[in-house]
C-alpha cells in the first residue's frame, strides 16, 4: 500500500489541527488527544505529526519532538517529515529521517515518495554530491522507472546546472509523460539550449502552462526577446491562460527590446484577467515601464501597489536614475528609508547613478560612505565603478583615478571603462591612454576600449594614432559591435543597424533622412563629425553619420507613427557621441515641423 494513501481518510481531529494557528493551540489539542488515548493508533499519530510539520514550518521542531516519542513511526510519517524539511530552511535534516527509515526495526523500506522528496531536498540544497548518492539509491531500490522520480531527477540536475545529466535521465525514459517532457524543456530553456527546447516543445502532444512559461522564460533569459513575445502571442491564440510567472518573463522580454506597446497590452491583460498583483509582478511592470521611458506609468504602478519590498523600491529608484531624474531618485530613496525598508547593494548602485546623472558629487560620496558606516554593506566592484563615473562625469578626473588607485580589490573593467569614458568627454589623452591600456589588459576583446581611445585621438585629429588603434584591433581579432537601434511601431519591433538598407521601406527612410538633415541645417545645427574615425572630407563624414542606426530608426518613426505619438528608440550600445543632447534637441525641433 502507498505510504500516502492514508491521507485520503482523515480523522476529524486532523481538520482541527489544520485550522490551528498557534503552537499553544496545537499543544492543547495534543493534550486532549493524549488524555483520550486517540494517539495510540500509529496511523493517526503519523497524520497528527505530519499535519503539524507540513502546515507551518515554524512548528517543525515540535513535530520532531513528537516523533521522538513514537515507538513505531509509519513510513507515511517519515516521508512527511522529509517533505516538510525539504521545503524548510534546514533541508539537510531530511536525510536524518531517511536514515531512520533504513534503520527501522519494523522493516520499513523507502518508496517512490521517499525518493521524490529526497531528490527535491538535494535540489533545494544545490548539493550535487548528495544528489548523485540519492540517484544511486533510486537505482538500487528500483524506482528509476517511476515518472515522478524521473521528473524530479531532471529538475534536480537542472537546478545544479548539470544539463548533460538531465539529458541522460530523459533519454532513459521509454515513454516520457507530460511532467517529464515539461521538466526537460524547462531544463534546456533555463540553460540556453533554446533551439533543442523549442523542438521538444513543438513535439509535445499536450503542453501545460509550466511548459509554455519555461519556454518563454528561456527565450527571455537568452536575450531572444522577440521569440519570447512571438511565443506569448501564440499562447494567446491557443487560448492558454497566463499566470504570474509567464507574465514576468513576457514583461522582461518587452523591457529588453523596448516594446512599450506590447508591455502596455500585457499590463491590460493582467488587469482584465485579474491576475494577482504580486510584488514580483508589480516590480516587473515598474521595470518595464521605466526602461521603456514611461516613468509616469512606472510611478503609477508603484503608488498602486499594496505591498512593496526592497526590490520594488530599488526598481523605481533605478528607473528615475536612468531617465535622468536624479533629484526625484534621491527623494524616493529618502522615502524608502522613512518607510522602514532597508536598502541593499543594488539600491545603492541606483542611488549612485542618480547622483551621477545630475552631478551631485558630494552627496553621492556621502551615500557611498554610508553603505559601510550605516548599513554594514561592504562596497563591491560595481559601487566603486559608479563612484569613478560620478567623479568622471563631473570632470574631476584626478579624483576618479584616485578612487581606482585606492580600491581594496583589483579594479575591474567597469571602473577603467568609466574613467576612459570621462577622458573621452573631457579630452584627456594621457589619462585616456592609461585607462584604455588597463581596460585592454583586463578584457583584450573589449571593442569599446579601442573605440573610445580612437575617439580621443580623432578629437585631436591624430589620424596616425587612430590608424594604429585600428591596426591593433585587427591584429588582436577585435571586432566592433555594430550599433543596433530598435523602434516599436503598432506593436511590432523593427531593428536597424548602421548603414542598414534592408528594410522594405528604406527608400522612404532615405528620403526622410535627407529631409531631417536639411531641416537641421536650416535650424543652425552643425554635425559633430569628430567620432568618424577616418581622415576624410567633412561632407563625407556627415553622410556617414546620417546612416547611424539611431537616425535610421528616428526616420522610420517619422514616416510610420501618427501625429503626436512619441518616438521611442532602444539602443544596444550604452552611449553614442554622434547623437548628442544638442542633436536630439534639434531633431525634436524637426519633429515639430514634420509630424505636427
Amino acid at each position: 500500500m502507498s505510504s500516502l494513501r492514508c491521507t485520503i481518510a482523515k480523522h476529524p481531529i486532523i481538520f482541527l489541527v489544520e485550522t490551528s494557528t498557534t503552537l499553544n493551540q496545537l499543544k492543547q489539542i495534543h493534550t486532549q488527544l493524549l488524555i483520550n488515548g486517540i494517539l495510540n493508533d500509529p496511523h493517526l499519530f503519523g497524520q497528527f505529526v505530519a499535519t503539524i510539520a507540513l502546515k507551518n514550518p515554524i512548528n517543525l521542531t515540535y513535530s520532531n519532538r513528537l516523533l521522538d516519542h513514537c515507538h513505531n513511526p509509519t513510513l507515511f510519517t517519515f516521508n512527511s517529515m522529509i517533505r516538510a524539511h525539504c521545503k524548510s530552511s534546514t533541508p539537510h535534516k531530511s536525510f536524518e529521517f531517511y536514515k531512520r527509515i533504513l534503520s527501522s526495526t519494523h522493516r520499513l523500506s523507502p518508496d517512490n515518495y521517499t525518493f521524490n522528496f529526497l531528490v527535491r531536498t538535494c535540489a533545494q540544497m544545490l548539493s550535487l554530491e548528495s544528489g548523485m548518492l540519492v540517484h544511486g539509491s533510486v537505482l538500487k531500490h528500483g524506482f528509476d522507472s517511476d515518472q515522478h522520480v524521473q521528473s524530479g531527477l531532471i529538475f534536480m540536475y537542472a537546478e545544479m546546472g548539470c544539463l548533460d545529466s538531465c539529458h541522460k535521465v530523459f533519454d532513459q525514459i521509454p515513454v516520457p509523460d507530460l511532467v517529464c517532457q515539461t521538466a526537460i524543456v524547462s531544463a534546456c530553456a533555463k540553460w540556453g539550449e533554446v533551439v533543442f527546447a523549442r523542438k521538444l516543445f513543438d513535439e509535445m502532444p499536450v503542453r501545460d502552462l509550466i511548459a509554455w512559461s519555461a519556454m518563454i522564460s528561456g527565450y527571455a533569459q537568452c536575450g531572444l526577446s522577440r521569440n519570447a513575445l512571438d511565443l506569448f502571442n501564440l499562447m494567446q491564440i491557443e487560448g492558454v491562460k497566463v499566470n504570474e510567472v509567464s507574465m514576468v518573463s513576457v514583461l522582461s522580454a518587452c523591457t529588453h527590446v523596448g516594446a512599450l506597446d506590447q508591455g502596455r497590452w500585457a499590463h491590460a491583460y493582467i488587469e482584465k484577467n485579474r491576475l494577482k498583483m504580486t510584488v514580483t509582478l508589480g516590480t516587473a511592470l515598474i521595470d518595464m515601464y521605466a526602461k521603456c521611458g514611461d516613468m509616469n506609468k512606472a510611478m503609477e504602478v508603484f503608488r498602486c501597489m499594496r505591498e512593496r519590498n526592497v526590490y520594488t523600491w530599488t526598481s523605481v529608484i533605478n528607473g528615475l536614475a536612468m531617465n535622468g531624474a536624479g533629484e526625484k531618485c534621491l527623494e524616493l530613496f529618502s522615502m524608502m528609508k522613512q518607510a522602514g525598508v532597508r536598502p541593499n547593494e543594488v539600491t545603492f548602485i541606483s542611488v549612485l547613478r542618480g547622483c551621477s546623472v545630475v552631478g551631485l558629487v558630494e552627496e553621492g560620496r556621502e551615500h557611498f560612505d554610508s553603505m559601510r558606516r550605516v548599513y554594514g554593506i561592504e562596497p563591491q566592484l560595481e559601487h566603486y565603478g559608479c563612484l569613478v563615473d560620478l567623479y568622471g562625469r563631473a570632470g574631476r578626473l584626478d579624483e576618479a583615478l584616485k578612487v581606482i588607485d585606492d580600491m581594496p580589490m583589483i579594479p575591474h573593467a567597469g571602473a577603467w571603462g568609466a574613467l576612459l569614458n570621462a577622458c573621452t568627454i573631457y579630452k584627456n589623452t594621457e589619462m585616456g591612454e592609461l585607462a584604455s591600456r588597463k581596460l585592454v589588459e583586463l578584457e583584450a576583446k573589449n571593442h569599446g576600449a579601442y573605440v573610445l581611445l580612437s575617439n580621443i585621438y580623432a578629437d585631436s585629429k591624430d589620424w596616425d594614432k587612430v590608424t594604429d588603434v585600428r591596426q591593433d584591433m585587427k591584429a588582436r581579432g577585435v571586432k566592433k559591435l555594430p550599433g543596433c537601434t530598435a523602434i516599436e511601431v503598432d506593436g511590432e519591433v523593427h531593428e536597424f543597424f548602421v548603414g542598414d538598407e534592408s528594410h522594405p521601406r528604406y527608400n522612404e527612410i532615405e528620403f526622410m533622412l535627407g529631409e531631417i538633415s536639411r531641416r537641421l541645417k536650416l535650424a543652425g545645427y552643425v554635425a559633430n563629425t569628430k567620432p568618424v574615425l577616418f581622415d576624410i572630407e567633412e561632407e563625407e563624414k556627415e553622410d556617414a553619420l546620417c546612416k547611424h542606426s539611431e537616425k535610421i530608426a528616428i526616420a522610420f518613426g517619422l514616416i510610420s507613427l501618427k501625429q503626436h505619438q512619441p518616438i521611442r528608440i532602444v539602443k544596444n550600445l550604452r552611449r553614442c557621441n554622434v547623437v548628442s543632447p544638442g542633436a536630439l534637441f534639434a531633431v525634436l525641433r524637426v519633429l515639430e515641423f514634420v509630424i505636427l
